[in-house]
């Protein structure tokens, strides 16, 4: 595709309007009531979102994954805690996720600061999880450079025999994250790219102000 036909790919968005007197009073109410009409709507993994993170000294980096639950406290994801990720949020928590439901022409942009899970939370999850889920967590080193393929599927090999008929231990290097957020913005396509733009400012513990951007 040359620059030109790139120039020229658009779409006029017209799926629905999005309004301050028809949005929740609460965020992350107005989060589920999206969330469930994503799942109702069958669009492809609804609960993958890019997760943004950054060093210290602010370079940024990004990928998807996969939200694992979310409620008053905020919106949680796994990983294993040594992998670029892990490392950057242990230097700077300052973190935000990015849900894009193009199908229904919305998008949810959240930022707010990322804490650990307990160690309970992320046992319970982690047997939750299919064997062989199980099984990948303990054979990647997560971001590390590997000499080829075969070094993970020989190590997969070898646990599977070994936990054939055992427990799989949650290894130590991998866990839950909770990002709590001071800000949500809930963005709903609208033709002629004025868009409809409502975000959320946490105030306090138990209140948020709400207000309309410019598209």
């Amino acid at each position: 595709m040359n620059q030109e036909e790139l120039q020229n790919l658009r779409h006029d968005y017209s799926a629905a309007s999005l309004s301050e007197e028809t949005i929740n009073i609460n965020p992350i109410k107005q989060f589920d009531i999206w969330f469930h009409e994503a799942l109702t709507a069958e669009l492809p993994e609804p609960n993958a979102m890019t997760l943004a993170t950054a060093t210290p000294d602010g370079r940024p980096s990004a990928r998807i994954v996969l939200l694992k639950g979310y409620d008053a406290s905020g919106f949680v994801f796994y990983t294993n805690y040594l992998s670029r990720k892990g490392k950057e949020i242990t230097k700077n928590p300052l973190g935000a996720i990015t849900f894009f439901w193009g199908g229904l022409e919305r998008q949810v942009r959240i930022e707010g600061t990322i804490e650990k899970l307990s160690k309970e939370q992320s046992e319970r999850y982690f047997q939750s999880r299919p064997k062989k889920s199980q099984l990948g967590a303990l054979v990647s080193p997560q971001s590390q450079e590997i000499a080829n393929r075969e070094l993970l599927e020989n190590k997969m090999s070898e646990l599977e025999a070994a936990y054939a008929d055992a427990t799989i231990p949650k290894p130590s290097f991998w866990g839950g994250y909770v990002l709590k957020p001071r800000m949500i913005e809930f963005w709903q396509g609208r033709s002629s790219r004025l868009h409809d733009r409502i975000l959320y400012k946490k105030i306090d513990n138990n209140n948020w102000k709400k207000v309309r951007l410019a598209p």
